[in-house]
């Protein structure tokens, strides 16, 4: 069969942090993507506000080079698909393996293979893909490279790679100096046979199979994403698999229903290095974008308008986590973060509060997020939004909260299956690495939430890597408070590993909450009066309401305590008069933070200005009330 000799398609995965964007970077400065005199940021393709503040991709994204081979030959663009490394983006990585014939596993030499690197790598070879594999930042102290590649090797029979996948080829690199080899370097050094990423790009060109096709074929390309243009309107990223897209050409819109109309193509673009410039065609194995399609969907198929056949849907796992997203139902709907007067008049005009507003935007997020599902409930202003996990479905809310939405966020909550008449629910698969004097602390805390050791090595260098699997819910709320058992060195990864039995109730939170008992203003007064009772979330001054959590409770109960409470002024002189106590500053919660913090009745008000994190009911008579019914039907 026809074979195109000059393109290459590849996509890079690895773990978080292990290096994947960086290389990316040194890959296209070297290609010659830019002029000399451009200035260039590092970690140019997280182009996201939200994946520069986090520092980890959220977004597959795609890229080419135009390689130059060193004998002179002609040059072969290679398409380069940066795919998350978070296993809660994981529709991301399937639709990016979707679009390339292979993969360039990237393994830290330190840390070895984690969570996310059995995830996507599982991935690539239930796609039956060829894997390259790159170790990179050998220059870490603590490299390991040896001890790396073997447990590499482990995973890959770990998960049944056949015989052709296993004889992979092994690059050395370390991507943030721009340097590859073929041969081992010594522990925490960089490679010193080469000066660049040319061994890279050669073991590229060698190792990824050119794209195949067949001249009688009629035309068929794969929508696998989906981006906007102020002028084109929606833009499809299709790859092409058979034929040729032409601008202005006239073809059959296959849709995920079966029906199928013709459309004619008014723009073609295809991307060089990080932009997007016209083109007249792209043939087989191309990775282009169209527009013209004004509701085209990811997973749809263009084809011949004389023979249309459809490709396969793009399948994805099933949601394990899920969340209530409604309308802000608090006090303070639509005021500024102090929620006094003249603030309160200019942050009303470009809020968005209503129900129609928030179930639009839901589902534009569903057009472009093949992983997320939005299911209607029984109030008609809150939708249950089911997602891969905690953070996939928390990147969703700050994205909202920064186009100006005000939501109020239910406790995240498993999504749970009936197999054989028995309730299953999700399981993940945890790696944690902390110091060997925590190793107790771990164990303790793993064992409250029902998880099961399944494995446990000691390198020798103080650190101890343990592997449980835990249900799903047992780690909503987990990372605050092992990160303050472990004293801020532990680090915690989990995948997705299947369903099983019930495990049974859990009890994860053991403190109960500080609730203000009436509306005002944070006095420094009364939190000094309070700070023993408990960890404090609010500042002074801050505007609060009946039924608002300001803090977390030292015992196991809820406290409803006066926090607006003022001193009395009197003209007699006190005896402790002269006595000055401080505050202690309160412990600021991020959004991921507050949704881990939240109990069954309780909830998170998510406004452009504050996270405030508050009880499903507010008034406290009321939630007296009903506390008393559920010890009466106890008994």
């Amino acid at each position: 069969m026809p074979t195109r000799h000059d393109i290459r398609n590849v996509a890079i995965v690895a773990h978080v942090d292990h290096g994947k964007t960086t290389i990316v970077d040194a890959m296209l400065k070297q290609a010659g993507a830019f002029a000399a005199h451009q200035q260039l940021d590092d970690r140019m393709m997280d182009s996201n506000d939200l994946e520069r503040e986090k520092g980890i991709t959220i977004l597959a994204k795609n890229t080419a080079v135009k390689y130059h081979p060193k004998d002179g030959g002609a040059p072969i663009t290679i398409n380069i698909i940066d795919t998350p490394g978070h296993a809660d983006f994981g529709g991301e990585v399937e639709r990016g393996l979707s679009m390339v014939d292979a993969v360039v596993l990237l393994v830290d030499a330190s840390e070895g293979p984690l969570p996310q690197t059995r995830f996507v790598l599982r991935k690539a070879l239930q796609a039956k893909m060829p894997v390259i594999l790159c170790i990179n930042k050998t220059d870490r102290p603590d490299s390991r490279i040896d001890e790396v590649v073997n447990e590499t090797y482990d995973l890959f029979l770990d998960l049944d790679a056949d015989e052709d996948q296993i004889e992979f080829p092994i690059v050395y690199a370390c991507g943030r100096d721009g340097v590859a080899s073929l041969t081992k370097p010594e522990d925490g050094t960089v490679p010193a046979d080469s000066d660049s990423l040319e061994p890279f790009f050669s073991t590229i060109l060698e190792h990824v199979p050119a794209p195949v096709y067949d001249e009688e074929a009629p035309l068929q390309a794969h929508v696998t994403n989906l981006d906007a243009d102020n002028f084109l309107g929606r833009i499809a990223l299709v790859r092409v698999e058979q034929g040729e897209l032409r601008k202005g050409q006239t073809v059959a819109w296959i849709k995920r229903d079966g029906t199928i109309s013709n459309v004619r193509i008014t723009e073609l673009m295809m991307t060089e290095a990080l932009t997007r410039k016209p083109a007249e065609v792209a043939g087989p194995g191309d990775i282009c974008a169209v527009a013209g399609f004004p509701e085209i969907m990811i997973g749809e198929t263009l084809a011949d308008p004389e023979n249309p056949i459809a490709l396969p849907l793009i399948s994805v796992d099933e949601p394990a986590i899920s969340m209530t997203i409604g309308t802000n139902t608090s006090p303070m709907v639509g005021r500024g973060g102090t929620g006094k007067g003249a603030d309160a008049k200019s942050a009303v005009k470009d809020r968005k509060v209503t129900a129609r507003q928030v179930k639009d935007r839901l589902d534009r997020e569903l057009i472009g997020n093949v992983s997320l599902r939005v299911l209607d409930t029984e109030r008609p202003d809150a939708w249950e939004v089911q997602g891969r996990g905690e953070l996939a479905l928390a990147i969703l809310v700050e994205q909202m909260r920064r186009e100006g939405f005000e939501l109020t966020i239910g406790k995240p909550q498993v999504v749970t299956q009936e197999i054989d008449g028995k309730v299953h629910e999700p399981v993940e698969r945890m790696t944690i690495d902390v110091p060997e004097e925590h190793m107790g602390a771990v164990t303790q805390l793993m064992g409250v939430r029902k998880g099961r050791m399944d494995n446990m090595s000691n390198h020798g260098s103080g650190w101890v890597r343990m592997e449980f699997v835990v249900p799903s819910r047992g780690l909503i709320g987990f990372r605050t408070e092992f990160l303050t058992n472990t004293r801020g060195t532990g680090i915690a990864h989990s995948i997705h590993e299947g369903h099983e039995p019930w495990f049974g109730p859990l009890v994860t939170r053991n403190n109960g909450s500080l609730v203000a008992d009436r509306s005002g203003a944070v006095t420094p007064f009364a939190m000094i009066n309070l700070q023993e009772r408990g960890v404090l979330f609010t500042e002074p001054g801050t505007e609060v309401y009946e039924g608002m959590i300001v803090g977390e409770n030292s015992r196991s109960d809820d406290m409803d305590v006066n926090i607006t409470k003022e001193k009395k002024l009197t003209n007699m002189r006190a005896a402790s008069a002269d006595n000055t106590e401080n505050v202690i500053p309160p412990r600021k919660l991020s959004l991921e933070q507050s949704l881990e913090f939240c109990r069954d009745d309780e909830c998170v008000e998510v406004t452009p200005e504050a996270v405030r994190i508050r009880k499903v009911v507010l008034d406290q008579k009321e939630r007296s009330r009903t506390a008393s019914r559920a010890k009466s039907a106890a008994k």
